[in-house]
C-alpha cells in the first residue's frame, strides 16, 4: 500500500546517516593509531581522501548504479538516471520516498555506507603507498565494483507491478544481508588482500618492531567512535524508527562485547596477556560478524557469534605471517573473515521469528540458507578480489602504486604530504617539500624532523636526539 512520510523515521535515518559518516573519521584513527609514527597522517589522509572522493562520485553516479532502474540481471543499476541525485529533489507532496522516509534522505544514509567501504580497504596498504594512486584505485573501486555490488546486495526495488527488479543477491537469491555483510564487509577485505599482493611487503615486514602501532589511545579512540557509528549502520538500516532498528541495536550491542572476551581470550593464552589493542581489535571483530546478521539472530546467538568471530578473527590475523602476505592493518583478518563468519552464521542460527525471517539449520531449515549465504558471500568475495586485483595491475604498470625504497624509509608523511602528525613545538606549515635524499644522517627539511632531544620511534615512544640519524 502507498505510504506518507513519516517525521520520526526521517529524523531517525538522517541521525543514523550522521552516526555512519562519523565511522570514516573513526576509521582514521583506528589506523592512523596502528601505523608508524611517520606513516599516520598519509594513512589518516587515504579515509579523509576516500570521503571526499566517494561522496561526490555518489552524488553523481553512484546511487543511480547501486539504486537505479536495472539494467538486465540485477547487476547494476542505470548509472545517468539520477544524475545529480536528479528526480529526488522535489519536496512537499511530490517528495518521492523509500518506505516512510523522502528517498534523497535515503540516498545519504547509503552513501556513507560507499564512503567507509572504499576507506576500509586502505588499511592493507599501510606505509607504502602513493597518495595519487590510491585516489585512483579508490575511484575505481567505488565504481566499478562497490556500485554494482550495492546494487546486488541493497536494492529491493519493484516495478508498478509489484514485480522485483532489484539485485540479484539480496532479491534474486534470497541472501540475508541486513546492513552490508557482504556489501561492506566481503568486499572491502577481498579488495585489501588484492592490494596486498600487488603492492607486496614493507620493508622489514614481520622483524622491524617499528611496525606496532604508534598510538594506541589513538586506536581505543577509532574503535570506540566506529562502535558508536554502527548503531547507525545496523539500526539505521532498518529504514524506520521502529522494533527492528531496537532489534538490530541490541545485536550491536552484545555481539562486540563477546567478541572483546573471545580476541582478549586469546591473546592471553596465545602471548600471555590481554591487550588494549586486543580489545579494540575484537570490537571491530564482532561488529564486522553482526552487520549481515543483526537482524536474524536472537540476542543469545549473537553473542555466540561474537565470541566465535572474537577468537577465529584473532587467529585468523597471524595468517599473514604464514602466508607472506602483508596486510598491514588487518583488513583481511578482520573483515574479509569477519564478514564470511557473520554471513554464513546466518545459515546455521538465524531466527524464523526474528525480524530478518530466515531459517538456519539450528531451527530446522536444513542446509538451504546456508548454500544461498555461501553462494552471496563467495560470489561477492571473487568479484572484489578480481576487479581489484586487474585494477591496481593497471595502476601499477601506469602510474606505480608504491613508494620508493628511500622515501619509505624515511617516511610517506614526510615525503608525500610535507608534514609530521608530531611537530613537537615546531609550526606544520614549516616543513618543505622532500626531495628524495636524507643528508648528514637526518632528514633533509626544517619543520618536520624529530629533533630537539626528541624523536619517535618503536612505536611512537621518544628516543634520545642521537637516535635521529637511525630512526626518524
Amino acid at each position: 500500500m502507498p505510504q506518507s512520510l513519516n517525521p520520526g523515521d526521517t529524523a531517525w535515518i538522517l541521525a543514523s546517516a550522521a552516526l555512519v559518516l562519523l565511522m570514516t573519521p573513526g576509521l582514521a584513527f583506528l589506523y592512523g593509531g596502528m601505523t608508524r609514527v611517520k606513516s599516520v597522517l598519509n594513512m589518516m589522509m587515504m579515509s579523509f581522501g576516500a570521503l571526499a572522493l566517494v561522496g561526490v562520485l555518489w552524488v553523481t553516479v553512484g546511487y543511480s548504479m547501486a539504486f537505479g532502474t536495472d539494467l538486465g540481471g540485477g547487476l547494476v543499476g542505470n548509472p545517468l538516471e539520477h544524475f545529480g541525485l536528479e528526480g529526488l529533489l522535489a519536496t512537499g507532496e511530490d517528495t518521492p520516498l523509500v518506505g516512510t522516509i523522502p528517498e534523497l534522505v535515503f540516498a545519504g544514509f547509503q552513501g556513507t555506507f560507499a564512503i567507509v567501504t572504499v576507506a576500509l580497504v586502505s588499511g592493507a596498504i599501510a606505509d607504502r603507498a602513493k597518495f595519487g594512486s590510491w585516489m585512483v584505485f579508490a575511484g575505481l573501486f567505488a565504481v566499478l565494483v562497490y556500485f554494482p555490488v550495492a546494487h546486488w546486495v541493497f536494492d529491493f526495488s519493484e516495478d508498478a507491478a509489484g514485480s522485483p527488479t532489484g539485485g540479484w543477491i539480496g532479491q534474486g537469491l534470497g541472501a540475508i544481508d541486513f546492513a552490508g555483510g557482504t556489501a561492506v564487509e566481503v568486499n572491502a577485505g577481498a579488495a585489501g588482500l588484492a592490494l596486498a599482493l600487488v603492492l607486496g611487503r614493507r620493508r622489514g615486514f614481520g622483524t622491524d618492531p617499528g611496525h606496532r602501532p604508534h598510538n594506541l589511545p589513538f586506536v581505543m579512540l577509532g574503535a570506540g567512535l566506529l562502535w558508536f557509528g554502527w548503531f547507525g549502520f545496523n539500526a539505521g538500516s532498518a529504514l524506520a524508527a521502529n522494533g527492528t532498528a531496537g532489534f538490530a541495536w541490541i545485536n550491536t550491542l552484545v555481539a562486540p562485547c563477546a567478541a572483546v572476551l573471545g580476541w582478549l581470550i586469546v591473546e592471553k593464552r596465545r602471548d600471555g596477556h590481554a591487550t588494549s589493542f586486543g580489545a579494540a581489535s575484537g570490537a571491530i571483530a564482532g561488529l564486522v560478524a553482526i552487520t549481515p546478521s543483526c537482524t536474524a539472530l536472537t540476542p543469545l546467538w549473537s553473542i555466540a557469534l561474537g565470541f566465535a568471530a572474537g577468537i577465529v578473527c584473532a587467529l585468523a590475523v597471524g595468517l599473514k605471517y604464514r602466508f607472506g602476505y602483508d596486510d598491514s592493518l588487518d583488513v583481511v583478518g578482520v573483515h574479509l573473515v569477519g564478514g564470511v563468519v557473520g554471513t554464513l552464521f546466518i545459515g546455521l542460527a538465524a531466527d524464523p521469528l526474528a525480524p530478518a525471517g530466515g531459517q538456519g539449520l539450528f531451527y530446522g531449515g536444513g542446509l538451504a540458507l546456508l548454500g544461498t549465504q555461501a553462494i552471496a558471500t563467495f560470489s561477492v568475495l571473487a568479484y572484489s578480489f578480481t576487479i581489484s586485483l586487474l585494477i591496481a595491475l593497471a595502476i601499477r604498470a601506469t602510474l606505480g602504486f608504491r613508494v620508493s625504497d628511500e622515501q619509505e624509509e624515511a617516511g610517506v608523511d614526510l615525503t608525500l604530504h610535507a608534514e609530521t602528525a608530531y611537530a613537537h613545538g615546531l609550526p606544520a606549515h614549516r616543513v618543505r617539500p622532500f626531495h628524495g635524499a636524507l643528508a648528514a644522517g637526518a632528514a633533509a627539511h626544517d619543520g618536520g624532523a624529530l629533533a630537539a632531544g626528541a624523536a619517535a620511534h618503536d612505536g611512537g615512544a621518544l628516543a634520545p636526539a642521537q637516535d635521529v640519524p637511525a630512526r626518524v
